[in-house]
């Protein structure tokens, strides 16, 4: 089972290298000011211009305006939004670009199966440890038994992980793919090269189990 990973809140365009050489899928750019990953757009321009091709840049926002959301879009090659917070399914379809909307699993497996089929049209889901409407990127973990069973999209699990438990949590949620950002860092939006080669190996060698 080919498992994708996405290294989220890259701040450096050194780091957003860093992982792709070693094999990530995709990088997130967190565009919600105030927050410690935050990127302005010159910084955001340097890191995808230092990325190879084929790896996806995903553009991460939380309740923006939709001028918000334009201006990153007319300034970057962006390839797939994030909805972090309460926007209706109604803006983030308005972009005419694909969307993945997180999807906080602390409000319980009934509470997010109901959102999900809010947005029967996002191409992923992705599962945090948050509660629906909150900031991600605590470093925590939630049950993994809280996962709906019935998502009718792929979906990326985030929450905590890091080269210790990741294995397992494949083992146990069979996701689409991992989305992790403070597990393989050196504090905060700065990565760690091996850290990040740590969480990438796990993932590769329980593909092969």
């Amino acid at each position: 089972m080919r498992v994708r990973i996405k290294i989220c809140g890259i701040t450096r365009p050194a780091d957003g290298q860093q992982a792709a050489a070693l094999g990530a899928d995709a990088i997130g750019l967190v565009f919600v000011p105030g927050t410690p990953r935050h990127v302005e757009l010159a910084t955001a321009t340097e890191i995808i211009a230092a990325l190879p091709p084929l790896v996806t840049v995903v553009a991460l926002f939380l309740d923006p305006t939709r001028a918000e959301v334009e201006r990153v879009l007319a300034a970057l090659p962006i390839d797939l939004l994030q909805f972090h917070g309460n926007e209706p399914p109604e803006f983030c379809r308005s972009f005419g670009r694909r969307y993945m909307k997180a999807l906080g699993m602390a409000d319980g497996a009934e509470a997010a199966a109901a959102q999900a089929r809010r947005y029967s049209d996002a191409a992923a889901f992705l599962l945090d440890s948050h509660a629906t409407g909150q900031r991600g990127g605590s470093g925590q973990t939630f049950d993994w038994q809280r996962i709906p069973r019935d998502l009718e999209r792929p979906f990326l699990l985030a929450g905590g992980l890091h080269a210790g438990n990741v294995a397992e949590a494949i083992r146990q949620c069979r996701p689409y793919g991992v989305d992790v950002s403070s597990g393989v860092e050196a504090a905060k939006g700065i990565k760690d090269a091996e850290r990040m080669a740590a969480f990438i190996s796990e993932v590769r060698r329980v593909e092969s189990e």
